[in-house]
């Protein structure tokens, strides 16, 4: 049985392979699926993943017979992040999904501020249908939508006197990274968004929540000359971002991001400007990417999930509570339906550290370990429990339906090797692989095609075990 420390480092191959890809690309696959994907060439898989224009849409209508009050844009938590659970469970558009994760924290913007939903469950949308292009046409969109602009006041920024909030956050959190600007650009950038804002919407109340749109008013725009990054001219917005985008700096920050969420654990942002990257070689590739495609992310993303340094990063990254919960529900079976209890996803990775649409400052969430402390992952492992005791759960009924499949008594080695497969697969440290054998020694030999009862007693322990391992808060 390969450990956790000497999986790392080594190229997924296998089912593991795809197992890893499906995690990280997306929120996780049963162990069918993932076996349907193992059947044609990687890159194959790779590239449905990154078009995921391709793929059928979800169907939400079945969701909102089951919870009309989904379909009301007044609620962010139901509406928003109910419904985003829906889709990340069931969508067959893994990767647009993950990628609206993935910009929601970079670019993040939060219900408390605006109180409004439609802009802020909206933005999100925009992450799915722009996601994957060009950086330039992600950070135009962002700036002309209304839960940004509300977020960052530019709605505040005018010409007689600018408010500097957009243009500093545009470049130190959103594309290029502390250092790479000067104060003064910052003040060129605001002068640049002058007369960007939006239509204010109708008040709440009596009428429910209205659409705030983009509007560009051109008599509080500042028409002046302006060096920006080194370059002269009678700028806005549009020209700002394309400076930017042209930059190296933002070309290497928007690799590490990727690079953070998607293949392993960085230190914190803040501390980007001073610690160099842990991989420099794969950032170098990510960048070449991001050139040679006109700063495309879906080409940055192609170059890294092909790459050997992707296939070696399984379990080398704490899983978001977003991700976990999400994984959790993926190896349970649940809500493949519109099943009553779906907003109880969005409480339990709230009490994890990840309110959807509700981060709580611009700098979004801390990652990696941070995410784990002693109430956190207390959240974590009861949440497993409660959903894989589950002897009803399909997931737990299709591991307990492989194991009869066998059709022979298993040891109690066979039976926690075949477990930890079935659940990842999951390499764990030589300590835990120790703690699950004394379970599974006090079961001694099983056939588990025999008792249907006792087989799922068995496996459902053991299930709970192996969820409550160090080694599962990886993915």
């Amino acid at each position: 049985m390969t450990t956790l420390s000497e999986s790392r480092g080594e190229v997924a191959t296998g089912v593991a392979l795809y197992a890893h890809l499906l995690r990280r690309a997306g929120f996780s696959a049963s162990r069918a699926q993932v076996e349907e994907y193992a059947k044609r060439p990687y890159e194959e898989v790779v590239e449905e993943l990154l078009n995921p224009q391709d793929q059928p849409e979800i169907d939400e209508d079945r969701l909102l017979r089951y919870y009309p009050h989904y379909g009301s844009i007044d609620n962010y938590n139901g509406a928003g992040a109910g419904r985003w659970y829906y889709r990340m469970i069931n969508s067959e558009r893994q990767l647009q999904e993950k990628i609206a994760l993935f910009w929601h924290h970079v670019f993040a913007t939060a219900w408390h501020k605006t109180e409004h939903s439609p802009t802020v469950i909206r933005q999100i949308e925009m992450f799915r249908q722009n996601g994957l292009g060009k950086f330039s046409d992600i950070l135009l969109d962002l700036s002309r939508d209304p839960a940004m602009i509300h977020w960052l006041d530019n709605n505040q920024n005018h010409s007689y006197r600018i408010n500097e909030n957009f243009g500093r956050e545009l470049m130190e959190l959103f594309s290029m990274g502390i250092g790479a600007y000067s104060e003064h650009d910052i003040k060129e950038a605001a002068r640049a968004f002058t007369g960007w804002t939006f239509r204010q919407p109708m008040p709440l109340y009596p009428y429910g929540h209205w659409d705030a749109s983009y509007e560009y008013d051109p008599n509080d725009h500042d028409d002046g000359e302006k060096t920006f990054l080194g370059q002269t001219g009678n700028f806005n917005g549009q020209d700002v971002i394309d400076i930017i985008v042209d930059q190296e700096s933002a070309a290497r920050f928007i690799s590490r991001h990727l690079y953070n969420f998607f293949v392993a654990d960085e230190s914190q942002v803040p501390a980007w400007s001073i610690e160099p990257p842990q991989d420099p070689e794969a950032i170098d590739i990510m960048v070449n990417a991001y050139f040679e495609s006109g700063a495309e992310i879906r080409s940055v993303l192609r170059a890294m999930f092909n790459s050997d340094f992707f296939k070696r990063a399984a379990y080398k990254r704490v899983k978001s509570p977003v991700e976990f919960v999400t994984g959790v529900i993926k190896l349970s079976g649940e809500y493949t339906e519109p099943d009553p209890g779906l907003a109880d996803l969005v409480s339990a990775s709230t009490a994890m550290g990840q309110e959807l649409l509700n981060p709580a400052t611009v700098e979004g969430w801390h990652t990696g370990k941070e995410w784990i402390d002693g109430g956190t992952l207390n959240e974590r492992v009861n949440f497993a429990v409660e959903h894989l005791q589950k002897v009803d759960a399909p997931g737990v009924l299709a591991i307990v339906d492989r194991l009869a499949a066998l059709g022979r008594s298993l040891s109690p080695e066979e039976f926690l090797d075949e477990c930890l497969d079935l659940v990842g697969p999951l390499p764990v440290s030589d300590e835990t692989r120790g703690s699950l054998l004394e379970f599974a020694n006090t079961l001694g030999d099983v056939n588990y095609a025999s008792d249907r009862d006792e087989s799922l007693a068995n496996v459902t322990h053991m299930l709970r075990l192996i969820v409550a391992a160090p080694e599962y808060q990886f993915g």
